[in-house]
């Protein structure tokens, strides 16, 4: 699938997509072919894909988008509340990235075509 297809079906741009496939292709998940039918391919075993692997392909990037605030350090209240919330997201995203560990593209590929094979069915 090309970048700007993929670009489409993900809502942004296509240079975003082949910055993040390069990281793939890095770690060996994907492979990129040029010409008319070229694109990016799944080169690795989707058994052996973890949704953790992914995400340390990718860098490792941050997994919540919420979190401890440092518009103003010296503000005691804000102080006060990322250390509340410290323990809470780093829990949780321990939590998170053992069940990303526990799920594989082929997981992902299986609910996938079963999904889709009931929205075939429902519309026969």
């Amino acid at each position: 699938m090309t970048s700007e297809a993929l670009g489409r079906c993900l809502g942004t741009n296509p240079v975003v997509v082949r910055r993040t496939m390069g990281l793939l292709r890095e770690a060996g998940l994907v492979t990129a072919e040029r010409g008319h039918a070229g694109g990016w391919r799944i080169s690795a075993d989707l058994a052996a894909v973890s949704l953790r692997r992914l995400h340390e392909a990718l860098g490792e990037p941050a997994i919540f988008a919420i979190g401890n605030r440092n518009e103003t350090p010296e503000c005691l209240v804000e102080q006060s509340v990322n250390a509340a919330l410290e323990g809470a997201f780093a829990e949780a995203e321990a939590l998170l990235l053992e069940r990303f560990a526990e799920v594989t593209l082929a997981d992902l590929a299986e609910d996938f075509a079963r999904r889709h094979a009931q929205r075939r069915a429902a519309k026969e």
